[in-house]
C-alpha cells in the first residue's frame, strides 16, 4: 500500500491570498467577509428574521439573504459599513504600514 504525505502550508491570514487571489483582492474579500459575519452574528443575537431584519436596516429582503448565503460580492464595502451602522454594530479599521 503506498503511503500517502500530506502537505500543511501556514495560513497568511487571509484565506483569499492563500487561495491566489492579488492581494488588493483578497484584502477586499477578507473585509467584506468580516463585515457579512458581523451582521450575521448580529441577526442571530437579536432573532430575527432575514424580512425582519430588512425591515430594521431599511433595505430588501434580498439584501439580507445574500449575507447568509456568502454571497458578499453582491454588496459593497460601503453597503456592507452601512448596514453594520444601522445595526449598531461598531466598525473599526487598523492599518499597518
Amino acid at each position: 500500500m503506498k503511503k500517502i504525505r500530506t502537505r500543511i502550508t501556514k495560513s497568511s491570514g487571509n484565506v483569499f491570498l492563500d487561495l491566489g487571489f492579488f492581494p488588493h483582492e483578497a484584502a477586499v474579500m477578507l473585509l467584506r467577509c468580516e463585515l457579512a459575519e458581523a451582521i450575521r452574528r448580529w441577526i442571530a443575537r437579536e432573532g430575527l428574521t432575514q424580512a425582519h431584519a430588512a425591515r430594521r436596516l431599511g433595505v430588501s429582503q434580498p439584501r439580507i439573504s445574500a449575507i447568509p448565503y456568502n454571497k458578499v460580492d453582491k454588496l459593497s464595502l460601503d453597503d456592507l459599513v452601512g448596514l453594520c451602522a444601522k445595526a449598531g454594530v461598531s466598525v473599526a479599521l487598523k492599518l499597518a504600514a
